[in-house]
């Protein structure tokens, strides 16, 4: 049984991550936290189930094999609006050198995770999140990364709640 404050902290971390209307919330908190909950266990359940090495999803978007209209390119990486996303404004910025996550990284690639961030400034500023936006890099199971190859949301629109998680 949970008791009124964890209810209202659930119906706060509804908020936080924006699926007011996504869950069908009309006055029953209870529900809505169920319908949400199951949602967020959702992409945490990816998350356990991926698997490093392979083929992903961005792999194939890179080659065009999966149409997408990016709204940056340049020759080490691409920026797409995210196809769930969590805020207003949502967008990817995925590296062209296949990594598979951040702790994958080695000291060569210093210059492109620089490059992916200064892209995700640039990419925000054209996309009007002027008065603020959030970087998030997944990283692991444990971190609810779903795909394996490094990427970078950048969610912005509306005030960002903390913590995230």
């Amino acid at each position: 049984m949970f008791t009124y404050s964890r209810k209202l902290l659930n119906f706060v971390s509804l908020i936080q991550i924006g699926n007011f209307s996504k869950c069908g919330y009309r006055t029953n908190t209870h529900n809505c936290f169920w319908i949400s909950r199951f949602k967020m266990s959702d992409e945490v359940e990816k998350a356990s189930t991926a698997f490093v090495g392979g083929d992903t999803i961005f792999g194939k978007i890179l080659r065009k094999e999966i149409p997408c209209d990016f709204i940056y390119e340049d020759d080490r990486c691409v920026a797409f609006h995210d196809l769930n996303p969590q805020a207003p404004v949502h967008f990817l910025v995925i590296p062209r050198k296949p990594i598979e996550m951040l702790a994958a990284a080695d000291d060569s690639d210093e210059s492109l995770l620089g490059h992916l961030m200064l892209v995700a400034s640039k990419v925000a500023k054209e996309q009007k999140l002027d008065s603020g936006f959030r970087l998030i890099v997944n990283n692991g199971k444990d971190g609810a990364q779903s795909v394996y190859h490094l990427h970078l949301h950048v969610l912005g629109g509306r005030q960002l709640l903390w913590p995230p998680g």
